[in-house]
């Protein structure tokens, strides 16, 4: 199935970069944030993003024509007439199988309507509606506009059909689809990495090394562009943490459980570079400026 019209629920950092990598692709995009705040920052960063595609060439088309693809709404019913509805909101069980209920409610019989987490069970949420075979996982990564992969996770109820629809949506925006067959916590690329991430935060705590030695091993010695810290200042530690916390409560595994320096740092309002405070400090156009010890 053709999909041409997108309804994006959450207007933060990864629903303002779905957004906009559908715009760029031709695709007509609604996003909705019961924050007008919020909506307003969408709208601005955005615009800013999509400026800086069109001048280096990689994006056909003005600034203008991209941006006039994308509506800006509060109101959740909007979601009617649109073939798939994305939802991304913060990484909480019960707020995710709110919204699921209302946009199952809202939205049109035949609509696919995804979630964009990265941890949460697809099919807990999909049980929230009454529409489970019709739900799937589109599961992008930060930055959306930069980061070329995407999972598509098959929920226990997600029929082929859908679950092919999510592979070749992915495929119309300019990602390259990574096929998760099985819904487990996690889904497969933050299996992978979760461990990484959680070991290098222990090694920090026991004073093993530092963030700063870690990331440049990391970029030097592991090829990576960022390093762990470096990257989940860009995500949140708030997302990280949400995460984590939610494949521990579907496990209860006690390897999953966010080490006690992350849960600080939350605790501190440490987030990010969004506050200038995170693993490392930030000025406020957002330079990094030294490790946040």
């Amino acid at each position: 199935m053709a999909i041409d019209k997108v309804f994006i629920v959450g207007s933060g950092l990864m629903g303002a970069g779905i957004a906009q990598v559908c715009a760029q692709s031709g695709v007509r995009v609604t996003l909705c944030d019961v924050n007008q705040e919020a909506l307003a920052k969408a709208q601005k960063n955005i615009a800013w993003s999509v400026g800086k595609f069109v001048e280096k060439g990689k994006v056909a088309g003005t600034v203008d024509e991209i941006m006039a693809r994308i509506a800006f709404t509060g109101d959740l019913t909007a979601c009617a007439g649109h073939p798939l509805v994305i939802e991304a909101v913060f990484e909480n069980l019960e707020l995710k199988r709110e919204i699921f209920a209302k946009l199952d409610a809202a939205a049109d019989a035949g609509a696919l309507i995804a979630s964009n987490t990265s941890a949460i069970s697809i099919s807990m949420l999909a049980a929230a509606t009454k529409r489970p075979e019709k739900v799937f996982g589109l599961h992008f990564f930060s930055p959306v506009p930069m980061m070329a992969a995407v999972e598509v996770v098959k929920g226990q109820f997600t029929t082929d059909e859908v679950f092919q629809a999510g592979r070749d949506f992915a495929y119309a925006i300019g990602k390259e689809p990574i096929m998760v067959h099985k819904d487990v916590p996690g889904f497969l690329i933050n299996r992978i990495n979760f461990p990484a991430t959680c070991e290098a935060m222990r090694l920090v705590e026991m004073g093993v090394g530092t963030v700063e030695d870690v990331d440049k091993g990391l970029r030097l010695a592991s090829g990576r562009k960022m390093g762990i810290f470096e990257t989940g200042d860009m995500v949140g530690l708030e997302v990280t943490f949400g995460a984590l916390l939610a494949i521990y409560e579907e496990t209860k595994d006690p390897r999953w459980f966010p080490p006690a320096i992350l849960r600080r740092k939350i605790a501190a309002g440490h987030v990010g570079k969004k506050v200038g405070k995170g693993w490392y400090l930030y000025d406020e156009q957002g330079n990094k400026i030294g490790p946040n010890t």
